[in-house]
């Protein structure tokens, strides 16, 4: 299969380019408040460079498991299974292999939507059964991109899929996000140890520098908490978090069904990585990654990610744009 790109649309101008090598969204141009439109997301020039490239997962979609898993292994049904540690001495996103470097095949295509599906073989990364993946792009007339996900196994695995985009609602080329002003509807984080893997407890927010539930500018305590890369723990559907930047008046709001919401503020961008013009540098982007929990396949306390023949597995992810 060959790597393509696609541009959607929906009827107010807000337009979308995706690429079937990895679902990555390459650009996302919103209107500010002035009408101007802004591209939102880092990406690379060309699809084409998104497997030839290193780069930090830019608006990928992440598979078959994202996040990280603690020492690059895990046990389903007593049988261990050992992974690569792509992020010594753990494994992360699916592995240097995973769903973001796959030609996915184009199931549909129409002016606002984009359907991809990937077969997993059994054995794929270190992952246990045959997984058939879907992901729908959706760009609505409500100024939302909607992103379905589907997993169908043919015995029990494990997945979790999310979409990696790197957003700064001044723009893909603005310095920073320290002015977006962020609220995220949760009070508990899973605490984590000094290599970012779970602990299995909850910690409460109040307090903290990753307390977000009443809005407040990223950059007032991203020093204090060492940099964002810190999965919230949600414990409903629906809308999960709010950005809003006051220089473009852009907002961004979250809604998922899934269990966790990771934020990550970019922390390991240098200025090596060139895209689209632009160097992009430390805290130049957030993320706000709806997913399982980290290592959720070693800790049992945790929300299952676990898929069967008879329990498919069904997620949706909505960023909806205002001014």
């Amino acid at each position: 299969m060959s790597i393509k790109t696609f541009e959607l649309a929906n009827k107010n101008g807000i337009t979308m380019t995706v690429s079937n090598l990895g679902c990555a969204i390459i650009s996302l141009r919103v209107p500010d408040k002035d009408g101007k439109m802004r591209d939102i997301v880092h990406g690379l020039d060309r699809a084409e460079d998104y497997n030839k490239t290193a780069h930090p997962f830019f608006g990928v979609v992440c598979g078959r498991v994202a996040n990280r898993i603690g020492n690059a292994k895990f046990t389903l049904d007593s049988k261990e299974y050992a992974l690569e540690a792509n992020d010594d001495p753990h494994h992360l996103h699916g592995g240097s292999d995973g769903f973001d470097k796959k030609i996915w095949t184009v199931e549909e295509v129409a002016v606002n939507k984009l359907a991809l599906s990937y077969v997993s073989p059994d054995g794929d990364s270190g992952y246990p059964g045959k997984l058939m993946v879907y992901c729908v792009y959706r760009l609505t007339d409500d100024n939302t991109l909607r992103i379905d996900y589907r997993a169908e196994a043919d015995t029990k695995t494990v997945c979790n899929m999310t979409n990696h985009s790197y957003f700064n609602l001044e723009g893909h080329d603005a310095k920073d996000i320290y002015g977006h002003e962020m609220q995220i509807f949760s009070d508990k984080i899973t605490a984590v140890d000094e290599t970012l893997i779970p602990t299995g407890k909850l910690a409460d927010v109040a307090g903290t520098p990753f307390d977000f539930l009443k809005p407040k500018a990223i950059g007032q305590d991203i020093e204090a908490a060492g940099g964002y890369d810190h999965n919230y723990a949600l414990d409903k559907p629906g809308t999960c978090a709010s950005v809003y930047s006051p220089a473009s008046g852009i907002r961004m709001t979250v809604k998922t069904n899934s269990p966790g919401l990771q934020l990550y503020s970019g922390n390991f961008l240098d200025g090596s990585v060139v895209g689209k013009g632009v160097a992009y540098q430390k805290h130049s982007a957030f993320c706000l990654e709806t997913q399982f929990y980290p290592d959720c396949v070693n800790k049992p306390e945790f929300p299952s990610p676990v898929v069967t023949a008879d329990s498919p597995q069904e997620f949706y992810t909505e960023f909806v744009f205002s001014v």
